[in-house]
């Protein structure tokens, strides 16, 4: 007796167990991402800014040009609603509507950070590796911490939103291992200027 479709559809989805639609869709986006990423990666090296291109001279004397880095990536995560959420950093920007790159790279990159929201406080978690303590400058103002770094061999830059009003000045801030934690409490009312915060 045939299998009807319906049938197969089921088997197909239904097996192996673990896989259902959240899970093929995330698949896709990684390959698709993948593929477009190799495919844009000519035209990105050609409008690198300068720094970002240098010329080597090898053992035998010939030279070669190198570019980079180039730093692209995304993180996934679940919202509240079953949805998947993706956070991108790196120096790469992509155009959302599009979904390729903007053929844009610039000098500062933008760390991979978190925002975890309490009853009191803000916390905002950020990957800077291979960076000193002294070389971070944060700033925070109303709803929104600047961090920054500006050196000869590491730039970022990030500007991040976050989801309440904090008081800045009462801010703590701690670097280790690569990981910047900073801790800002809640405060109901806007301040007219930044604060600059100290990274302990």
């Amino acid at each position: 007796m045939a299998e009807d479709w319906e049938s197969r559809w089921y088997r197909r989805r239904a097996w192996p167990f673990f896989r259902n639609w959240f899970t093929t869709d995330i698949d896709e986006l990684f390959k698709e991402t993948e593929k477009m990423m190799e495919e844009e990666f000519k035209e990105l090296s050609k409008k690198a800014p300068k720094n970002l291109v240098r010329e080597k001279t090898l053992p035998d004397g010939t030279k070669v040009r190198e570019w980079g880095p180039f730093v692209y990536g995304y993180s996934v995560t679940i919202d509240s609603d079953g949805k998947p959420k993706i956070k991108e950093f790196g120096n790469i920007k992509m155009d959302s509507k599009a979904g390729k790159p903007l053929l844009d790279v610039t000098e500062k990159r933008e760390p991979l950070v978190d925002v975890i929201s309490t009853n009191k406080d803000i916390k905002v978690i950020a990957e800077l590796p291979g960076v000193q303590k002294d070389d971070i400058k944060l700033k925070g103002k109303d709803n929104l911490l600047t961090i920054s770094v500006d050196t000869p061999e590491r730039k970022f830059f990030k500007e991040v939103e976050l989801p309440a009003i904090v008081d800045p000045r009462k801010a703590k801030s701690t670097y280790k291992n690569g990981i910047l934690e900073v801790t800002l409490p809640k405060k109901g009312e806007k301040e007219p200027e930044g604060e600059y915060i100290k990274v302990e």
